[in-house]
């Protein structure tokens, strides 16, 4: 299992390079942080979640992406935005299969779908 995501920032056409973003995994008793990391120069990042998947986590469950908005945003001199934190819970069922979890941002606007 892989997994992967792509973070655009809409309102400048361009890939969010430098968006800090964690893994984290739904247990029993509550969220898991299980890696954190920053997107690329292409905004993208796998890397850091292939480790972690790889070293024992199970395949199956529930998972979220905390993508750091406001971070991202005061990076950029972005004074207002509606969004400090986006977050994206998704559910893992196939072993073996790529996910892929792409963001499409602006500052007063999100979507997101799974992607190939």
């Amino acid at each position: 299992m892989s997994l992967s995501t792509h973070v655009l920032d809409s309102a400048l056409g361009r890939p969010a390079a430098g968006m800090p973003v964690r893994l984290d995994a739904a247990m029993a008793d509550g969220w898991t942080p299980l890696v954190a990391t920053h997107t690329d120069q292409d905004g993208r990042a796998r890397e850091a979640f292939a480790a972690v998947l790889r070293d024992g986590v199970s395949a199956g469950g529930t998972y979220r992406l905390v993508f750091d908005t406001a971070d991202y945003f005061a990076g950029r001199g972005v004074k207002e935005y509606f969004y400090p934190e986006v977050v994206v819970c998704f559910a893992i069922t196939e072993s073996g299969t790529h996910y892929h979890v792409p963001l499409l941002l602006s500052p007063f606007g999100y979507s997101t779908y799974r992607g190939s």
